[in-house]
């Protein structure tokens, strides 16, 4: 598997789950502090923390520790290269579902 595909494979398992999906949107709106991150979900620290370190390696956010702090930003290229990936089979499927629908409507007019 080359480096590429896992990291394309990092990225979708970080985003298969909606308390890491929710983070995402949360730092979007700019770094905040772990606990300020973890507030909204009914959670133990080390179960979000966990959630965390899966965002982290898949490379959407990174951490930075400062004193007693330890603040969480968006990492933005992982998600880049994860649209990238999708809108290149969006467009691969749409011509061959467009292929289909010209070939069944060529087929309808032939029955006719």
């Amino acid at each position: 598997m080359t480096d590429q595909a896992q990291r394309l494979d990092r990225a979708f398992q970080a985003l298969a789950d909606p308390t890491r999906r929710a983070v995402l949107a949360r730092l979007a709106q700019g770094p905040a502090p772990v606990s300020e991150l973890a507030r909204p979900f009914r959670m133990a620290l080390p179960s979000f923390v966990q959630h965390l370190d899966v965002l982290e390696r898949s490379g959407m956010v990174r951490s930075r520790k400062v004193g007693r702090v330890r603040t969480v930003r968006l990492a933005p290229q992982p998600l880049k290269d994860a649209v990238r990936w999708l809108e290149a089979h969006r467009a691969l499927w749409e011509r061959r579902l467009d292929q289909l629908d010209a070939f069944l409507v060529s087929q309808k007019e032939q029955d006719k």
